[in-house]
């Protein structure tokens, strides 16, 4: 499994006021699952956006949950990005991939990858 890093922006107003509890229902179902690892909104951007974290077998099960959330549904997601991430440092570093780049291999033991 590896982690996900996702992106999405919303328009604000009132389709947003309106699913917007059905939402957030969605990925707290997502977090008792284990498959949503954190989420929040991100302040000061152009639209409403949130931050979430995901572990997947791939992007494609990203995309899927993505696509789950009422927001998509609705034609609410305005901007998305997914990007994997491997969280070496950290509160997630116990489930990184453990496979450190070559420059950072020196460091192994202090992350506690020995």
């Amino acid at each position: 499994m590896a982690f996900y890093v996702v992106t999405m922006s919303h328009p604000d107003g009132p389709e947003w006021n309106r699913h917007v509890l059905e939402h957030v229902e969605y990925l707290l179902d997502l977090i008792d699952d284990g498959r949503l690892k954190a989420s929040g909104p991100l302040k000061g951007t152009k639209l409403r956006s949130g931050f979430l974290i995901f572990k997947a077998d791939s992007r494609a099960e990203v995309e899927e949950m993505v696509a789950g959330d009422p927001f998509s549904r609705e034609g609410l997601i305005e901007e998305l990005s997914i990007e994997e991430w491997d969280p070496y440092f950290g509160a997630f570093s116990a489930e990184s991939s453990r496979k450190l780049l070559p420059d950072l291999a020196v460091l192994g033991k202090r992350l506690g990858f020995d």
